[in-house]
């Protein structure tokens, strides 16, 4: 089996990490076949939502350790290959937030390190109860300075400061209450969930949904009067397209749009 499974149904592509004898951890193997997945979605045009999920036990334990150490017998202790590890991974939390499609986390289990890093990283998230979310590097004595800069873009700063040298897990109520979540539900409802919400999505016209994706995050590093000059041109941008004239006029009409 590939440690990493791609399933498309109507408009959705789910991506199943599975290797579960390693917590599904991102080793390089899976870095690679994650990098692969996510350059091909970024020219799938058939392709409207990306799902996420892990298989076994949990939903994703962080970086490979055993590789990580291994790389230290190298000639300069392992330097290079940390550096191009994090820069790859890095890669991979960009790719998805850059990705044109929305990605849903559906997350069971654990999500640690890198795993909560890559929660952080996608669109939105539905967790299974029970679920614990931590970047405990610290308690390794390695900080989780890569999974802070996505964990801090989503929960609030000192909860996240706190979580960052504590090691402490966020409970799966604590997750949703913090931001970093969207939905908590029983572990029995976890795919049914995910995959409604997925196809609620891909129900919208897709144009706009990607227009309004890259804007979303263009617009959060912006000064407040920049951001709503750029909005303003998305917006006129959007309003211009005939499948937008179309569902305005269909809303008026009280009928179902017509899009090509």
């Amino acid at each position: 089996m590939a440690i990493l499974e791609r399933h498309d149904t109507g408009g959705i592509a789910h991506l199943h990490l599975n290797s579960p004898g390693n917590l599904n951890a991102l080793s390089d193997e899976m870095l690679a076949a994650l990098q692969a997945q996510i350059d091909a979605l970024s020219q799938d045009r058939e392709t409207r939502v990306v799902i996420l999920s892990g298989e076994g036990k949990a939903f994703c334990a962080g970086h490979d350790l055993k590789q990580m150490q291994a790389a230290r017998g190298d000639a300069d202790g392992g330097k290079a290959y940390f550096q191009d590890l994090f820069t790859r991974c890095a890669r991979v939390m960009t790719g998805l937030t850059r990705l044109p499609q929305p990605v849903i986390a559906q997350v069971h289990g654990i999500a640690t390190a890198a795993g909560c890093q890559m929660v952080a990283s996608c669109d939105m998230a539905v967790a299974a109860e029970g679920t614990r979310f931590g970047v405990n590097g610290v308690n390794i004595g390695l900080f989780c300075s890569t999974p802070m800069v996505a964990l801090t873009r989503n929960i609030h700063r000192k909860k996240a400061f706190e979580m960052l040298t504590t090691g402490q897990f966020l409970s799966t109520d604590e997750a949703l209450e913090q931001g970093l979540i969207n939905h908590a539900v029983p572990a029995e409802a976890l795919e049914t969930r995910t995959r409604d919400l997925a196809e609620t999505v891909a129900a919208k016209l897709s144009a706009a949904v990607k227009i309004g994706k890259s804007a979303f995050y263009d617009q959060m590093t912006m000064s407040l009067e920049d951001a709503y000059a750029f909005a303003g041109n998305v917006m006129v941008e959007n309003m211009l397209w005939r499948d937008t004239d179309e569902g305005i006029n269909a809303f008026i009409e009280k009928r179902k749009p017509d899009w090509a």
